[in-house]
């Protein structure tokens, strides 16, 4: 259990295959946070990677926060908070437009 968030520690997500060392498994992270933040801009949200706290957080436009453990709970809580779901294969975000 992380004694900054509370959330569980985990035994590793698919999205950080292939990361060797807690360094690439951060330059993962921060780059997908770069990623999330030109697809949720468009939504009112943006998504942090910040190095204290396991997963994300994202935040809206009107100041509201959470703390989520990865990206499956990240595009459920963005999804929660707009009543529609986000798709992060949309053309638009892929370039297939």
């Amino acid at each position: 259990m992380c004694s900054a968030c509370g959330f569980p520690t985990r035994p590793g997500h698919w999205t950080d295959a292939g990361a060797d060392t807690a360094g690439d498994r951060i330059r993962l992270k921060l780059s997908r946070a770069r990623v999330l933040a030109k697809i949720l801009t468009p939504y009112g949200f943006t998504a942090h990677a910040p190095g204290q706290v396991p997963g994300f957080t994202l935040s809206s436009f009107t100041g509201k926060t959470v703390i989520v453990p990865d990206l499956e709970a990240l595009w459920d809580a963005a999804a929660q908070q707009i009543g529609a779901p986000i798709d992060p294969l949309d053309p638009r975000f892929t370039g297939d437009a």
